[in-house]
């Protein structure tokens, strides 16, 4: 029966992962939890995870976790370091977390920084470095789209510049709290309109506020399907970000990081845009990445 070696973590605001790792790099067991940094006080982070994880390392003398995303913020178990770019994506030199059992050596990857225009990485580096084992030529941009879209500039091995967009808080806050919650509550869905919506706004992004509000207009006065209406502001949001980002993904080779629904919807909108991304799952590079780290140090416990 293979044996422990390691924990591979991935822990942000709102949800906790944790894998076993052998030695041969399979993953013995997966555990979650939605215990994220957001809600736990510094204090309560080794109990959250050995609680976790408990069961898998009893009786083990000596257990080593490397963790990456919010846990190493300033408010999560303790704060991992940014690193200047251009740099590349790990640092061999990881955090220690504070930790009271004897068993349990618990490492934390740090983000990336940029001075101007001011901007942060956490987490996404681990996801940077998973893509970058697996294509270790890749020279181009990688999208990163989430709650906050990353578009990250790498060039031998190195990041060189990013930028971070808000466009999935913005389509949260405007479908949750504004006057547009009314028109877009659905799980429908209208490929067209999402298209046209991503070349207007890629083509007028400066008519972007005006455009949302005729969404609201259009349902009343000629009964634009929710679906539609929701798809329209996906794409209206999604071709702004596009036009703010053109520098990054024009003539550059793409590539596409995270969950499925979001990056298709990124994919579409940049082919439609004669630019063919590759995607690649956020998961799957996490655990490359994380993989990655323990091998830049390679130090035994």
């Amino acid at each position: 029966m293979s044996m422990l070696d390691w924990i591979a973590v991935d822990w942000g605001t709102s949800s906790l992962r944790a894998w076993g790792i052998d030695v041969s790099g399979a993953i013995l067991w997966e555990e979650s939890s939605d215990k994220g940094m957001g809600g736990l006080a510094p204090s309560e982070f080794e109990p959250v995870f050995l609680d976790l994880v408990g069961a898998h390392i009893a009786g083990l003398d000596r257990v080593e976790a490397i963790a990456c995303g919010m846990v190493g913020a300033k408010q999560g178990w303790t704060e991992a370091g940014y690193r200047a770019v251009p740099c590349q994506p790990l640092d061999p030199d990881m955090t220690e977390a504070p930790v009271a059992d004897p068993r349990l050596r618990f490492r934390i990857i740090g983000g990336l920084s940029q001075a101007k225009p001011a901007d942060v990485i956490r987490g996404e580096e681990t996801q940077i470095a998973g893509f970058q084992a697996l294509n270790p030529k890749f020279d181009g941009v990688i999208a990163l789209p989430g709650t906050h879209t990353k578009w990250v500039h790498v060039s031998a091995g190195e990041v060189v510049s990013f930028q971070t967009c808000m466009t999935g808080d913005l389509f949260a806050a405007i479908s949750g709290h504004t006057v547009l919650r009314h028109s877009v509550q659905t799980e429908d869905w209208d490929d067209v309109a999402f298209l046209a919506a991503v070349d207007d706004a890629v083509s007028r992004p400066e008519k972007l506020a005006a455009r949302l509000f005729s969404l609201r207009a259009e349902g009343l006065l000629a009964g634009l399907e929710a679906g539609s209406a929701k798809a329209r502001l996906s794409g209206l949001l999604i071709g702004a970000e596009l036009a703010a980002t053109r520098p990054y993904w024009l003539g550059q080779e793409v590539a596409i990081i995270g969950a499925g629904g979001v990056s298709k919807l990124y994919a579409e909108a940049l082919k439609s845009l004669g630019v063919t991304a590759t995607l690649a799952a956020g998961g799957a590079m996490v655990l490359k990445g994380l993989a990655a780290a323990r091998a830049l140090d390679g130090e035994d416990i």
